[in-house]
């Protein structure tokens, strides 16, 4: 049985939304699977009688099987900003797999899936329409996960040691905030910087400077979201920019505004969530 996970999900961006509306949760893999497997994650939403909501998020670099609305997609890395409009009864469940760990499944290089989604048919054949169809009629996450768990727990080949190397170190730029140069990252991976750009590509989908990039915007985000004013030029320095308006332009770039309107945006939704709701008009 999967375990929930109590963690915060980062790469979340704010977005206002009605309470109680949305639930978003995560549960962990059984041993067994953990080696490839980083949770298997749900949202549901009832916005009925609600304007819809535009959930953003900045996507991590790994690969997700994505099951909703009578379709099961393998889903590569997104190198933009994912965005997708909620409104009325609905939800998702998917499975995120840890970076470069999807790579054996595949059995080919991770950047072909990369900006692509492809049918679940395409990389398990046939096999996986039951597993479409299982998931699809079962409103309950945990038994989804069961389902999904019994699917990989016969298919999982073993992880090849310089795979499971690759996705530590990986999840170490996400975790370690002081790595922030390409030339830590290379000496951690013990490569040259052209053999750890080939690396990155065949088992992770984009390149090591992408996603060192991309978790330090998480973190930009996540402390911009925090109620303590930030100062942006120190931030930026945290953030191994060598100046604030690097920093201003990548942020703005991918996450669609700058972060002066992002703070700014955040603490009107916090304001708005402490004030009472409005009495209907008679």
């Amino acid at each position: 049985m999967s375990r929930p996970r109590i963690d915060a999900p980062r790469g979340v961006l704010h977005r206002p939304a009605p309470p109680g509306r949305i639930h978003h949760e995560r549960f962990a893999p059984s041993p067994a699977l953990e080696a490839f497997i980083q949770h298997f994650w749900t949202v549901r939403w009832d916005l009925r009688g609600e304007a819809p909501v535009v959930a953003r998020t900045l996507p991590h670099p790994c690969i997700h099987l994505v099951f909703e609305r009578g379709r099961a997609r393998v889903v590569g890395v997104q190198t933009r900003r994912f965005q997708r409009r909620l409104q009325g009864l609905d939800h998702v469940f998917g499975i995120k797999f840890r970076p470069a760990a999807f790579q054996p499944l595949l059995r080919s290089p991770v950047s072909q899936l990369t900006e692509r989604t492809v049918g679940l048919r395409a990389v398990f054949g046939r096999e996986s329409d039951a597993l479409r169809d299982a998931i699809l009629a079962q409103p309950d996450a945990r038994e989804c996960a069961r389902l999904a768990e019994d699917f990989f727990r016969t298919r999982l080949p073993p992880m090849p040691a310089p795979i499971a190397k690759l996705r530590d170190l990986v999840e170490r730029l996400a975790s370690d905030p002081d790595i922030t140069r390409m030339e830590q990252v290379a000496a951690l991976a013990g490569l040259d910087p052209r053999g750890l750009q080939r690396r990155f590509r065949a088992a992770v989908g984009v390149s090591p400077k992408w996603v060192l990039k991309r978790y330090r915007l998480h973190e930009a985000a996540e402390l911009l979201a925090r109620p303590e004013p930030q100062d942006m030029a120190a931030l930026a320095l945290r953030l191994g920019y060598f100046d604030q308006s690097h920093f201003i332009r990548d942020f703005k770039a991918v996450v669609g505004q700058s972060p002066g309107q992002y703070v700014a945006d955040v603490a009107a939704s916090r304001t708005a969530a402490r004030s009472p709701p409005r009495k209907p008009a008679n």
